[in-house]
């Protein structure tokens, strides 16, 4: 029996694109190269799979879509269109809805941004990730320094709302260098920007490059002046930290990331695309449909949808997920939402021995609103996050 989702809570859809021209040696994302791809075909498979999962999620109300990748912006503005359109004569509208696509800076889409904007796109994220050709080069990109200031020009004549990507702490980058770059960036900037710190992940071509010891990384003190710096910049230029590699001026923040931030409802379509949804009866469910593309579109054919994993998220999971993706937020996670998890005051989290620690170490903020970490705090968030989880007694509810 399908759980009841009669709520008019908010709901994010997001939709995933796997194919970019070229694998990046860092990325781990599920993106792939093909030489030939079947629009019309994914078009339908995309639209089958949205529709099939809808149908017992329509009482809540749409409040973002996010086409993601891979590289969105090679898909047929068409097929955007008719996702989009599809989306919005199931669902009625929270209020106006935030439509972000994200994009590359090659001349072959860039030179497209008026076709999405016409599809019903509002907002664009750019992936220039380096301001000079030699780090671009390094990081795989297929463009240029030049390709992605002309990118960034077209993006904000085209679209009221524009963000783009960088990132730091590459190998031989030194601070100088980084914060020249940031000046750069500054001048082209608009409402919000990310600035990601380079992290080698298993099974890219960096791993092995890496392992081999074809290039060295920064060492973590200067990655931590790194972040520092670039918190103080971009802060005193009016972006502020709203999450922890993400900017935006006041009321431009991505109002899609922010539903998973505070682990609010997304329902994912497309290859490797998860979903977290909670029922009436206040259940919890986490879905994710198959990875391999091919094998996803021949299951969406076939079956309407292809979902391989849908399970219930116990207390324990909730609250793990909730501290890992909430304390990456500047305002933190809400001590309501904690409280229900948990069944634990506020007076008995800040005497939990190890919370009491982080505190008085000045990495995490308690009082009756929210639990935060602060700036130092996000700044080492993988230790924090972990020494919380393991802390809180939850065992009963696993």
């Amino acid at each position: 029996m399908m759980p009841d989702f009669k709520t008019n809570t908010d709901l994010g859809i997001y939709v995933h694109w796997p194919f970019c021209l070229s694998k990046c040696p860092y990325c781990d994302f599920n993106s792939h190269v093909s030489e030939t791809i079947d629009h019309n075909r994914w078009r339908k498979a995309l639209i089958k799979e949205l529709v099939f999962l809808s149908e017992h999620l329509k009482y809540k109300k749409l409040k973002s879509i996010f086409f993601g990748g891979g590289t969105p912006s090679l898909m047929d503005p068409g097929t955007v269109f008719s996702i989009i359109e599809t989306i919005k004569n199931i669902w009625p509208e929270s209020g106006p809805i935030e439509i972000s696509l994200e994009a590359n800076p090659s001349s072959i889409e860039y030179k497209t941004f008026s076709l999405f904007r016409d599809a019903g796109i509002n907002r664009i994220s750019v992936g220039v990730q380096a301001l000079n050709d030699k780090d671009l080069t390094f990081l795989g990109r297929e463009h240029n320094k030049i390709d992605a200031i002309k990118a960034l020009e077209t993006a904000h004549k085209t679209f009221d709302r524009v963000s783009f990507d960088l990132i730091y702490a590459r190998p031989q980058q030194d601070l100088k260098s980084w914060l020249f770059e940031l000046e750069e960036a500054l001048e082209i900037a608009g409402e919000h920007i990310s600035v990601y710190q380079l992290t080698i992940e298993k099974g890219t071509a960096f791993y092995s490059q890496h392992k081999r010891g074809l290039f060295e990384m920064p060492c973590n003190e200067l990655t931590g002046e790194f972040y520092e710096n670039t918190i103080e910049r971009l802060t005193s230029a009016g972006l502020y930290n709203y999450e922890i590699s993400n900017h935006a001026q006041l009321g431009a923040e991505c109002q899609h990331n922010m539903i998973y931030w505070r682990s609010e409802d997304y329902l994912g379509v497309g290859p490797g695309a998860h979903s977290r949804l909670t029922s009436i009866d206040g259940k919890r469910y986490a879905k994710r449909s198959i990875t391999a593309p091919n094998a996803w579109l021949q299951k969406v054919e076939n079956d309407g949808h292809a979902l391989i994993e849908e399970n219930i998220l116990g207390r324990f999971e909730q609250f793990a997920e909730t501290i890992i993706m909430g304390l990456r937020l500047k305002e933190g996670v809400p001590i309501k939402k904690i409280h229900s998890l948990t069944h634990k005051t506020t007076d008995q989290l800040i005497g939990n021995t190890t919370l009491k620690t982080l505190i008085n170490e000045g990495y995490l903020e308690i009082d009756s609103f929210s639990i935060k970490a602060t700036d130092s705090g996000r700044q080492r968030l993988n230790g924090v996050v972990s020494a919380i989880i393991d802390s809180i007694d939850l065992s009963n509810y696993r």
